[in-house]
């Protein structure tokens, strides 16, 4: 026998063992979790997506109120878009649940409201790539279709000693193929759910426990001594560090006890989602990057911008400081508590003071139509945390912009929008010494011209925020309430 025939035997020995005692340990030690409790593809294809970039112990939560709202594929397809993307609050990659919902639409129009059994099919949804493909087509339907994430590629370079980049496209396609070719017969579902269980539990990122290991025994890398240090991979370049300017601004007379929102464009960065409004810092310094504002300049920057975007409010003092993450930035915010205050006192437009005088009651402008027709999950600083991922995400209008419960002007209302990008209702630039350049999104959308609404506590649940926001507005009202 040659020595490339006696590697060949070797490696062959080696993939029977690995899936005859993978799969006898993973019936003794699974976990039990909600979706394995039933061959449901419709049920398998949700976890697929929530577990994306996410811990399984913050998924099931929110699996089972999901699925609760939106038993059935027809259910998720017929919800207002609003509706699906709020009960996906605090999730993170806000996109994914948009492109759920249009897949589940693909698949009432299509295919009757049965998540297809069929690889092109299920390969033609929105939001579906060759991992949750081939997890659908396994563990709903056990048929015979790898599916590899992070977890199983950790556990491949490390048992068969694989030492290439496993960021690069032809890896995934290589280790794709040895991973179909482990597959036991009839087995496809119980097998991929072994070898992830195997990489969440037992073959860690950082400390795998090779002692309580299945496969122990023919892992090249342990035998080698060097399974810390697999698999190999690109790092990826850090998010760039952005600061920013946040105003917490509270109601006075009618509006006691609210606050001030602003929902993001209808495209790019967050799509739709509410969030307090917000504006680069300038560089401090002379340009300096990462150096902070002084106070005082911070203070007045954020009180021109208030004014440029058309909000009636003076920053009082700073109140909290916050980040969140995406994959290519990270905004830290540097959160103001700001003073609502009279419209006529501020350099805008006649009509601009008319407009908000109408909005100063609850119901005034558009507050009873739809707001919004037309996105690793979080903060961190001062006790928020939490992280989001996605460069380009996107999430939800408001819920029921209620006439009976908070006061709204926007675009399209019928009146004057004295919160235009320019800050007057004619587009003119406020009154200001110096101009504000208005922020965007990434994508080149201005941010100044979303709807706005004054909300309390109770109507949080009527909006869908970023979780930094969430945090920020529920570490507010805590406050306020002792």
């Amino acid at each position: 026998m040659t020595i490339h025939e006696q590697q060949s035997e070797t490696q062959q020995e080696a993939k029977l063992f690995f899936s005859r005692f993978l799969l006898e340990w993973y019936q003794g030690q699974k976990r039990d979790l909600p979706w394995r409790r039933h061959r449901n593809p419709y049920y398998i294809w949700i976890s697929e997506i929530m577990l994306q970039q996410t811990r399984v112990d913050t998924v099931i939560p929110y699996f089972n109120r999901f699925i609760e709202r939106f038993p059935t594929v027809e259910s998720l397809a017929d919800a207002p878009e609003e509706e699906v993307l709020k009960c996906w609050e605090g999730l993170g990659y806000y996109s994914r649940a948009r492109n759920l919902q249009h897949a589940a639409k693909q698949v009432k129009e299509q295919y009757g409201g049965q998540v297809p059994n069929d690889r092109d099919a299920v390969f033609g949804l929105k939001g579906v790539g060759p991992y949750t493909a081939g997890a659908i087509l396994s563990i709903a339907f056990n048929r015979p279709e790898p599916a590899v994430d992070g977890n199983v590629m950790r556990v491949l370079s490390r048992y068969f000693l694989i030492e290439d980049d496993i960021a690069k496209g032809p890896t995934r396609v290589a280790m794709e193929r040895l991973a179909a070719e482990l597959i036991p017969e009839g087995e496809a579902s119980h097998f991929n759910q072994a070898l992830m269980e195997l990489g969440a539990l037992v073959c860690t990122p950082k400390s795998p426990r090779c002692l309580p290991c299945p496969v122990m025994e023919h892992c090249a890398a342990r035998l080698a001594g060097c399974e810390t240090s697999l698999p190999v991979k690109t790092k990826a370049k850090p998010p760039r560090p952005e600061e920013r300017l946040a105003a917490l601004v509270e109601g006075r007379g009618e509006h006691a006890g609210r606050v001030l929102i602003r929902q993001r464009p209808v495209s790019g960065l967050l799509a739709r989602m509410w969030e307090l409004p917000h504006w680069p810092a300038p560089p401090a310094e002379g340009g300096r990057g990462g150096a902070l504002l002084p106070e005082a300049a911070a203070l007045d920057r954020l009180r021109r911008s208030l004014r440029q975007a058309g909000i009636p409010a003076r920053p009082e003092e700073h109140w909290m400081a916050a980040e969140h993450t995406f994959s290519h930035i990270v905004w830290t915010l540097q959160v103001y508590r700001c003073r609502e205050e009279d419209v006529r006192a501020l350099p805008v437009a006649a009509e601009g003071r008319a407009a908000y005088a109408a909005g100063q009651s609850p119901g005034a402008g558009d507050a009873g139509r739809p707001a919004g027709a037309g996105g690793p999950q979080g903060s961190a600083a001062t006790g928020i945390s939490g992280a989001e991922l996605p460069a380009a995400d996107s999430d939800a209008p408001a819920l029921n912009a209620d006439a009976g419960s908070s006061a709204a002007l926007a675009p399209g209302s019928g009146t004057p929008d004295l919160f235009s990008a320019a800050g007057t209702p004619n587009g003119r630039p406020a009154a200001d010494s110096g101009s504000i350049e208005p922020f965007a999104d990434g994508n080149g959308n201005p941010e100044d011209g979303g709807a706005v609404r004054w909300i309390n506590r109770e109507e949080m649940a009527n909006y869908a925020f970023p979780n930094v926001f969430l945090k920020l507005l529920n570490s507010y009202f805590d406050e306020q309430n002792g």
